[in-house]
């Protein structure tokens, strides 16, 4: 019971982080009538790609593809989705299971380490192109001390493709 209200206050306080980013961010810009920034975008973008913030950021790509160009806008949402998931593996390598378990729970850590160790690397790819949960994919990558560079190349890889075909769709 008291592991379950603990989760319970976890996840209100990562969606009311969230809630916060995306208000001050484009809710914000909306409000006083500006246009929206790139700065803005990435920090959504970032956020969206940490493993204890979970955000739709591909939704986040296409409203701001309005906006900007499609090489800009794929530009700052590799940079900053690497980035963030170079911050879960190494997070993955350096933090106790038992702290990461309490994030993100017991069943969605044997979920992706099955997938990796089952899969490999079309894992990694995978769940880079498609709206999974790419972000844990990355922590668990780093729990199970995967090969870094072989993690960030098919990471990449995924990454580049799904923003260039939705800058082609949208």
């Amino acid at each position: 019971m008291k592991k379950e209200k603990s989760r319970i206050i976890l996840i209100l306080v990562t969606s009311f982080i969230a809630i916060l980013i995306v208000s001050f961010t484009a809710g914000k810009e909306l409000y006083e009538g500006r246009s929206q920034s790139l700065a803005s975008f990435g920090l959504i973008h970032f956020s969206g790609y940490l493993f204890f913030l979970l955000m739709p950021v591909e939704m986040a790509f296409v409203y701001y593809l309005a906006y900007f160009n499609d090489f800009k806008m794929i530009g700052v949402a590799l940079a900053t989705a690497v980035l963030a998931q170079l911050i879960d593996y190494i997070i993955g390598l350096s933090v106790r299971n038992v702290v990461i378990q309490r994030f993100v729970g017991q069943k969605r850590i044997e979920n992706a380490e099955k997938n990796i160790r089952k899969y490999g690397n079309l894992t990694i790819f995978i769940f880079n192109f498609f709206p999974l949960s790419s972000p844990v994919i990355s922590l668990v990558a780093g729990m199970l001390k995967y090969r870094f560079v072989d993690f960030l190349f098919f990471s990449i890889m995924g990454l580049c493709l799904k923003y260039f075909i939705l800058s082609l769709i949208f």
